[in-house]
């Protein structure tokens, strides 16, 4: 039987990626925890890093170990937690992982409300990339997970987690007020195929999505362009240098000057906001969830009008 600290010392060092990194995360020295990992690949029976003099890498044996560590290692911080409660030293702490656009526009509202509500609790904020975060939360590093899924994008496997849909948010179209189909009342995916594009690189979600129209059409469009910042998107595609597709939820806040928002005819791309936390959350997840799910509401409330310019 292996020590459960040593693994979770593996597991430390696999998310920050690093022995150095993870050893000052942890308030130790890198030898220290180097110690720790060999006895840990002493007790298994066979290496679990490829140690390089530019940093380490997992080995299968460790990947392996590690998605099984994170849930130990989560199952551990839960028992903490229900410690303290019954030792009546309630919880005064959430953390929460979510990518950009959320950060933008769906938490700021939450966490006003939150913060008003729990003064007391310690809030932290990391940015993830999705899919990231996934086994974070697994291990308990992280409270709540704010994530996406794209069209043509699979999920990762929930590993005992619960995935719940927050809201549905449209991905418009979005041309330089100048454009040539800027009046247009209907616009196939085809009419923008000698147009160029700007989207994510090839392992961006967004380029994904794209990639799956450009199967279902048959056209190729030619992607000028690669940034996942949809600040720069909507700045290049105002600049009139491209066209892409923005999520509806950024659209309502950002700036649009010299910008038409429009959809494909008979093809409305959508990007599903999702929530991930364990099964059994604390109750600050529980009412930071419902407060995501009132900012979501007003979010995505369809807007009356014309298109917007």
């Amino acid at each position: 039987m292996f020590s459960a600290e040593r693994l979770r010392v593996l597991v430390e060092v696999a998310h920050a990626g690093s022995i150095a990194t993870a050893a000052r995360r942890m308030g130790f020295t890198p030898s220290a925890l180097s110690q720790q990992l060999s006895r840990l690949e002493r007790e298994v029976g066979c290496a679990l890093l490829e140690r390089r003099p530019t940093g380490s890498s997992l080995t299968d044996a460790g990947r392996l170990l590690v998605g099984h560590g994170e849930i130990v290692a989560g199952e551990l911080r839960a028992a903490e937690r229900g410690l303290a409660e019954l030792r009546e030293q309630p919880v005064a702490r959430l953390s929460i992982g979510t990518f950009a656009t959320a950060g933008q526009v769906l938490l700021p509202p939450a966490l006003r409300t939150f913060r008003a509500a729990h003064p007391r609790t310690r809030l932290s904020l990391l940015d993830l990339e999705p899919p990231a975060g996934y086994g974070l939360v697994v291990s308990g590093e992280l409270d709540l997970l704010i994530t996406h899924r794209y069209p043509g994008v699979r999920l990762p496997p929930v590993r005992g987690l619960a995935r719940r849909s927050l809201f549905s948010d449209r991905l418009r179209l979005v041309l330089p007020a100048d454009h040539r189909l800027a009046d247009a009342r209907r616009i196939q995916f085809a009419d923008l195929a000698g147009d160029d594009w700007i989207s994510g690189d090839p392992e961006a979600p967004s380029r994904i999505c794209l990639d799956s129209l450009i199967e279902e059409s048959g056209v190729e469009p030619r992607v000028a362009y690669e940034t996942r910042d949809y600040a720069a998107i909507l700045a290049l595609v105002g600049a009139g240098v491209g066209v892409s597709f923005v999520p509806d939820s950024l659209l309502g806040s950002a700036a649009r000057d010299g910008i038409v928002v429009r959809d494909l005819a008979g093809r409305r791309p959508v990007r599903e906001v999702l929530t991930v936390h364990r099964e059994r959350p604390p109750a600050p997840v529980t009412t930071m969830v419902t407060l995501l799910r009132e900012a979501a509401t007003r979010i995505s409330r369809p807007r009356p009008g014309p298109p917007r310019r």
